[in-house]
């Protein structure tokens, strides 16, 4: 059996001003000619359809067709709900997707509640445990939120998402080609920080034992870098679809191709890349080297981040660097001699992670924090902040 993993398309995604949409259309009519090609029996779709909620009335027409065109080709697909999406809104329009040979799911389910997706493929049976994106405080009963502490509350959502993944492997067959698809976070992926944090780290990474050892390949979306994760079945990361932000600058985006048989773990699945239509690049210069480096730029297809090392404020800098490029500078970042170290961090007040700086200086120190550790150290910082 063939299959395509794809994930994080964020339809509807807007950068600095620029509507990222056409790109996203862009990259997926290059995912169907592919799909096409190489003759595949189901594609995969791990969450986040769409950049927000409530998409625009064009996100949800490029979606659409890409999966009208599936039907036209008789490539079915399963798809479900990402921490961007709406779970109801996927719940909403899965009656009329059915008809286009899509499977939909907005929340987790349990097994006997329609959790396992199950298709008749030309190459044969095809079951896949599919867990949407889970948020913690849906999970959460009341007596959890009012009766049990943060870390307690931690656990149980842990522990929650073992008991659905192992709930769904139940349902797989001998005779069918399983597979997990989930929208999560696998403690030590490595993350392109275009995420939304509060969602990625923290409570919500989980341990890769927390995934079924029975499946034959694990497809997860919600990190945008495309890698392999350490677990006892296969399973990768495909990524986004394209450079979602510029801390994706130079990243390769595309898909995973898996060949993948009943009874035996997949194939090492195959990355194969979509060309970005517009690329993101970040480029770093200074008052004396600024106007050579952006006139290498001036013909670039895509969009620019500018970082410039200044001595001083230069209020003029910014127009001459637009003079140059044009609107393909989407970012600006002066960087002063006195606060370089910190931004060379990436720090500033609304992306500060306490916990996960504590856990970066623990493992500078040679020593490894368990969890419990840093929720002690996360509640002791609350504590302190609140007073």
């Amino acid at each position: 059996m063939r299959l395509i993993h794809t994930s994080d398309w964020h339809l509807g995604r807007n950068l600095k001003g620029k509507d990222r949409t056409p790109e996203i259309e862009y990259a997926l009519k290059e995912l169907f000619k592919k799909a096409t090609e190489l003759e595949v029996d189901a594609i995969l779709v791990a969450g986040d359809l769409f950049e927000t909620a409530n998409p625009t009335s064009e996100a949800e027409r490029v979606a659409y067709q890409f999966f009208s065109d599936l039907q036209s080709a008789k490539i079915p697909a399963i798809v479900i709900a990402g921490n961007h999406d709406s779970a109801n809104r996927f719940n909403g329009f899965a009656k009329i997707l059915s008809l286009a040979g899509v499977k939909v799911i907005g929340r987790p389910r349990l097994l006997k509640d329609g959790g396992l997706i199950s298709l008749e493929t030309a190459s044969g049976k095809l079951s896949v445990a599919s867990m949407p994106f889970a948020s913690e405080r849906k999970l959460l009963t009341y007596e959890n939120f009012w009766e049990k502490s943060d870390l307690e509350q931690v656990q149980n959502y842990r522990n929650t998402i073992e008991m659905l993944l192992k709930n769904l492997a139940q349902g797989f067959k001998d005779d069918s080609v399983n597979i997990v698809m989930a929208h999560m976070t696998i403690d030590g992926a490595k993350l392109t920080n275009s995420e939304r944090p509060y969602q990625t780290r923290g409570n919500y990474a989980l341990s890769e034992q927390s995934l079924p050892a029975e499946a034959q390949y694990i497809a997860l979306g919600h990190v945008h870098k495309s890698q392999k994760i350490s677990s006892t079945a296969p399973t990768y990361y495909c990524g986004s679809l394209i450079q979602v932000d510029f801390g994706e600058a130079g990243d390769e985006k595309g898909f995973y191709l898996i060949d993948v048989e009943s009874g035996r773990p997949a194939n090492t699945p195959e990355f194969i890349s979509i060309p970005c239509q517009k690329p993101l690049e970040v480029i770093e210069c200074n008052l004396s080297n600024y106007e050579d480096i952006l006139n290498d730029y001036r013909s670039h297809s895509g969009y620019l981040k500018v970082i410039m090392n200044l001595d001083s404020p230069q209020s003029w800098l910014a127009d001459n660097i637009r003079k140059i490029c044009g609107d393909k500078v989407l970012d600006i970042q002066a960087i002063y001699p006195e606060i370089k170290t910190k931004q060379e961090r990436e720090f500033n007040q609304e992306d500060f992670d306490p916990v996960e700086e504590f856990k970066r200086f623990l493992q500078e120190q040679g020593k490894n924090p368990t969890r419990d550790i840093l929720k002690e150290f996360e509640n002791l910082y609350n504590e302190i902040k609140d007073n």
